[in-house]
């Protein structure tokens, strides 16, 4: 395992779990989701117009212009992050996201319990929780959703030979109609995911006092000796 772990704070140990990688796509994408959520809102319902020629008044096409290159930062964004989950660190990777070991399944189950107060104390894991990874797996989906219905739509009008080819999507997401529905839909599930996401945050910073919420500033997250060293054994055996 090659995350640094030392121990600090009386009985718990420093792992760094988020590297550069998921920190900063991380951010790119947070950053991104906001500037496109405005311009898009704004191109869907302008509210400052214009008369007369629009050489002068290039407000709508300046607009236009920072939600296409936030989608640029978004995409590629999206695309290297879900590259990292084949090519990253064990916290990074896709089975952290979905649960295809049989403990991993248990664990969703016991981690739903918790947050149905079954349980007081939450389950231990240095990385995403099943569930949190799973829910995680939800939204990427919903991001790629968003990726293709945005690069349709844009493929439809663009005059670049480029972008044109995705225009071919459009009837595979019910139309033009639809995948403008679609699209729209779509980023208010993300902007209510991100509310929750730093709620949720906040809450299992507190409870757990892990410093999850701190840990995507830093990188790192504060955990019980024994759970670290499961952690490891369970890595131990799945590189043997």
């Amino acid at each position: 395992m090659s995350a640094a772990a030392e121990i600090e704070r009386g009985e718990l140990v420093r792992v760094y779990v988020w590297d550069a990688v998921v920190r900063l796509t991380h951010w790119l994408i947070v950053l991104s989701i906001l500037v496109l959520s405005a311009t898009g809102l704004y191109i869907g319902r302008p509210f400052l117009i214009h008369s007369g020629p629009a050489t002068p008044h290039f407000f709508m096409g300046w607009v236009k212009v920072v939600h296409s290159y936030s989608a640029i930062v978004f995409t590629v964004s999206v695309l290297a992050r879900i590259v990292w989950m084949f090519a990253g660190p064990p916290w990074a990777q896709w089975k952290e996201y979905i649960p295809v070991s049989r403990e991993r399944q248990k664990g969703l189950f016991k981690t739903l319990e918790f947050y149905l107060f079954v349980f007081r104390k939450p389950p231990d894991y240095v990385g995403h929780n099943p569930l949190a990874g799973g829910a995680y797996a939800v939204i990427f989906g919903l991001f790629l959703l968003q990726i293709a219905t945005g690069s349709a739509l844009f493929g439809a009008s663009a005059r670049t030979s480029l972008m044109r080819p995705f225009a071919a999507l459009l009837p595979w997401l019910g139309g033009a109609q639809i995948a403008r529905w679609i699209h729209h839909g779509v980023m208010w599930l993300l902007l209510g995911f991100m509310i929750h996401h730093v709620y949720s945050g906040i809450l299992t910073s507190i409870v757990e006092k892990n410093g999850e919420l701190d840990s995507i500033f830093s990188g790192n997250k504060f955990v019980e000796p024994e759970v670290l060293a499961a952690a490891q054994a369970r890595l131990t055996r799945k590189s043997a």
